[in-house]
């Protein structure tokens, strides 16, 4: 017996345990980043949020067209992302609709309303002529105003803007100039100096949320086109958190069935295919973490079977070296010559599996997408496990001389 190496084996064993411990189930719940499923974001079906169907329409003003479909789902897109939405799907449907689910939304009236505003910004003087509007915006961002604690939008013009803003700061001095959104007056504030460099501020908002809610819609822009509301569905959390329990629940069931198998049919290479089995389940969700990655349930459908994936690698190795076995091959040479030998099989079907994820991820849309990227993830962290992790510890489990009878391969 080998003490070096058994000293090896049972410090790979205590140490992934503990990381696993800390990251499923740490003791001092305090830790920011433990447990790592709860850094882990979910969908829509899972954590609630709204699903809202749009239909743009004609007006005197903009007719409907392609291109104007392809601004409004420009214009979309850039006030959900500016909102910190994880994972919005925005996509059209026909030539009209559009299609809006936004996951974990608070206020789902709120986001859909601001989603649909015109947000058309305009500078006007008293006799009604106006200055500089939306177009001639550089940036617009919400804050607070040192001087009074109070939020305010800052808004900074380009350069034909702050020309024309300046022009008119000077012809105005004394007199109010109207700031007006979507034809609505919202401040009328008297000129009190020149604004030289196309910097202004809007004030008299009550909240830094609502400030926000005034950046993302003036700096997105207008909408080219009328949005009407044609279907508004809330999902609630409570049925995303019961359909989270019935698949892990279901998942775990499954799992658990596998391990057993593993365990009472390979013996050794069983255990050895169960321990690595953990560490790529870890990895897998340490990716997801790091990708900030959307879990939906049929991403969750992907990565269990993604597992089924990494078990019938290990299957194809233990059943070679079990078939190098009873051909009278010694115990070091059979697990050499087992991995040898599948390791082509274990490589074409995960291949092809990986080749079937990218073509779904690229030509489908949301849920379809969610699995395609999980099963692809799986795979490739199942291949990784599989080929290099089990291997070394087979070989190491061989060095210690433990375990020396064929028997317990599986032979």
């Amino acid at each position: 017996m080998r003490w070096n190496k058994v000293l090896t084996l049972l410090s790979v064993v205590v140490v992934v345990g503990v990381v696993m411990w800390f990251c499923f189930d740490p003791p001092i719940k305090t830790l920011p980043w433990f447990p790592i499923t709860k850094h882990v974001h979910l969908g829509l079906d899972l954590q609630g949020g709204v699903h809202v169907v749009l239909q743009a329409v004609d007006t005197p003003e903009a007719k409907v067209t392609p291109q104007a479909m392809k601004q409004v789902l420009a214009v979309l897109q850039e006030r959900v992302n500016r909102f910190g939405v994880t994972e919005p799907l925005i996509q059209q449907q026909g030539p009209r609709r559009v299609i809006v689910e936004l996951p974990g939304v608070k206020n789902p009236d709120e986001a859909i309303n601001t989603l649909i505003r015109t947000a058309f910004l305009e500078f006007k003087t008293e006799s009604g002529q106006v200055i500089v509007t939306g177009r001639d915006l550089k940036e617009a961002r919400e804050g607070i105003d040192p001087t009074n604690n109070q939020p305010v939008v800052y808004l900074t013009f380009n350069a034909e803007g702050a020309k024309k803003l300046k022009q008119a700061t000077q012809e105005n001095l004394g007199r109010p100039i109207g700031i007006y959104l979507d034809g609505k007056l919202i401040q009328n504030p008297v000129v009190q100096s020149v604004i030289p460099d196309g910097k202004a501020q809007i004030t008299g908002y009550h909240s830094l949320e609502e400030a926000h809610r005034i950046a993302v819609l003036l700096q997105s822009g207008a909408l080219p086109v009328k949005l009407e509301i044609l279907e508004k569905r809330t999902v609630g959390p409570t049925l995303g958190a019961d359909s989270l329990h019935k698949s892990l629940y279901a998942g775990a069931i499954g799992i658990a069935a596998i391990l057993i198998f593993m365990l009472l049919y390979y013996r050794v290479p069983g255990i050895i295919a169960d321990f690595c089995l953990g560490i790529y389940a870890l990895l897998v969700l340490l990716v997801f973490v790091a990708l900030k990655a959307t879990m939906t349930l049929p991403g969750i459908a992907g990565y269990l079977l993604s597992f089924g994936v990494a078990v019938d690698a290990n299957v194809l190795i233990s059943e070679r070296i079990k078939e190098e076995l009873r051909g009278g091959k010694s115990l070091r040479m059979a697990v050499d010559h087992g991995f040898k030998y599948a390791f082509r099989a274990i490589f074409d079907a995960n291949v092809t599996t990986v080749l079937g994820a990218m073509v779904l991820y690229y030509f489908g849309t949301g849920p379809i997408r969610g699995f395609a990227l999980t099963l692809a993830i799986g795979v490739a962290a199942s291949f990784l496990t599989a080929v290099t992790m089990t291997r070394w510890l087979l070989r190491l489990v061989l060095e210690t001389g433990l375990i020396k009878n064929s028997k317990f391969y599986g032979a």
